[in-house]
């Protein structure tokens, strides 16, 4: 699995759901419609300012709310390459490793981390470096079987390839 690399677009406690993927999008199920009302009820020019490999950072409880899918979806088809966040809503963790969405949880890298800085996450270590500042935080590595999920893709696409 490749390293990640982006600036970092960073947010609070308790995004839920609703504000990742307004309900009034849950309609389609097309990832690239989706994508361009991604974040839009938290910060309206998400989908203007963030470029492909960009990072989410998040404070606790990232993704709670409903259990929809198209909340890591839109995520993911927006561009971003991994959240990483204090803590995730652990439906919305099982949803994002399902889909092939990278997402790490590191309480350290959450506080330590700030909107705009350039971050770089070896997924095969956890090591998560911020650049801008030159600190490194020690995230969860991803075991291996899980690295393979999300490099295929997603579950569906693992199991269709027979790994």
């Amino acid at each position: 699995m490749e390293n990640a690399k982006g600036h970092v677009l960073k947010y609070g406690d308790n995004v839920d759901t609703d504000v990742i993927i307004p309900a009034r999008y849950l309609n389609s199920s097309d990832p690239a419609e989706l994508a361009l009302h991604c974040m839009e009820d938290i910060d309206k020019d998400f989908s203007k300012r963030m470029k492909k490999g960009d990072i989410i950072v998040a404070s606790k409880n990232f993704g709670c709310g409903s259990s929809r899918e198209h909340a890591p979806i839109s995520i993911k088809a927006s561009g971003i390459s991994c959240v990483i966040a204090e803590t995730f809503a652990r439906i919305f963790y099982r949803n994002a490793i399902n889909i092939g969405l990278p997402i790490i949880e590191c309480p350290e890298a959450s506080k330590g981390i700030d909107e705009g800085d350039e971050v770089e996450i070896d997924f095969n270590t956890g090591v998560i470096t911020d650049i801008t500042k030159g600190t490194t935080y020690q995230g969860q590595a991803f075991p291996e079987f899980m690295q393979k999920l999300i490099a295929a893709g997603g579950l569906v696409n693992f199991i269709n390839e027979g790994k």
